[in-house]
């Protein structure tokens, strides 16, 4: 009887010894992430925040082809037909009613 306790117990504190070691790894310093900011840039000033509009944005020439709505429809219609592929069923007419008396025998 007492031999057998241990074992009831191990898998009903497994999980609890799973997120033990999980919050002490989370605990644990990054010293290369915090190498990778220079100094300059840990002492900077934040930004001022200035209202959106205010912003200069410029958009650079789009990376969309001139054949890109073709491109797309014809992917549209591919993608279509192998969605309808899909939906087929697997198993024909025959094939099921062979099985159903099989299982039914």
């Amino acid at each position: 009887m007492i031999g057998t306790y241990p074992m009831r117990l191990a898998p009903a504190a497994l999980p609890y010894a799973l997120i033990l070691m999980a919050a002490l790894a989370s605990c644990s310093q990054f010293p290369e992430l915090d190498a990778a900011v220079s100094d300059d840039i840990r002492d900077a000033p934040y930004p001022d925040l200035v209202p959106l509009d205010t912003l200069d944005i410029r958009t650079g020439t789009g990376r969309i082809a001139p054949d890109a709505a073709q491109t797309m429809e014809s992917r549209v219609a591919r993608l279509k037909s192998r969605a309808a592929r899909l939906r087929r069923t697997v198993i024909d007419q025959d094939t099921r009613a062979r099985m159903q008396g099989g299982i039914a025998s």
